[in-house]
């Protein structure tokens, strides 16, 4: 099992809601936002699966998938979602388990990076103040296609406070580094 010493940074902001069941210590909800065609379902199937589907289709409504991890000795049930849109986003980002977020845009399209501040300011007026964000770049594979620099995203991420993380499903570039950063 894979062990990550985040326990600082998890436990001070108190991020994790206590479970009452015998099988996890904790319980966390990861919204997986941006634009259609990102891929976003890409990650979730890298992050629970540990696989890459190609031509994986665009999710219509919610879809979601459970995993186990371990942090710090704890035992985290981790619910990632995979949102289509923003008009059920109200619905799931109240209540327990905590709920982190993940911005994702794909560095081979601009406009899912300039959307990303709609997003943001989108989760901002409906999550909790002080709720766990981070900027992710997605398909840094397809570097011959790259229309947003690292830099970019970097700057963006600076921005608004938030860590950053090129990623690639497909080649499984930074896909447990970036979610294991928000837990």
């Amino acid at each position: 099992m894979l062990k990550i010493a985040l326990h600082l940074h998890s436990n001070r902001y108190g991020l994790m809601a206590q479970s009452t069941s015998a099988e996890y210590d904790y319980s966390m909800k990861l919204l997986l936002i941006g634009d259609s065609g990102v891929g976003k379902s890409q990650l979730l199937h890298r992050f629970s699966d540990r696989s890459f589907i190609p031509g994986c289709r665009a999710t219509i409504g919610i879809d979601f998938k459970n995993k186990n991890i371990e942090l710090d000795g704890k035992r985290i049930k981790l619910q990632v979602w995979d949102t289509a849109g923003p008009e059920r986003f109200r619905t799931i980002t109240t209540g327990k388990p905590r709920i982190l977020f993940a911005f994702v845009y794909d560095i081979t399209d601009e406009r899912s990076f300039n959307n990303i501040r709609i997003w943001f300011s989108n989760v901002e007026q409906h999550a909790s103040e002080g709720v766990n964000k981070i900027l992710i770049g997605s398909s840094c594979d397809l570097f011959e296609k790259r229309v947003i620099t690292k830099e970019q995203g970097q700057a963006l991420a600076d921005e608004f406070g938030i860590k950053f993380f090129e990623t690639s499903a497909k080649e499984n570039i930074n896909v447990e580094e970036a979610f294991f950063t928000l837990a």
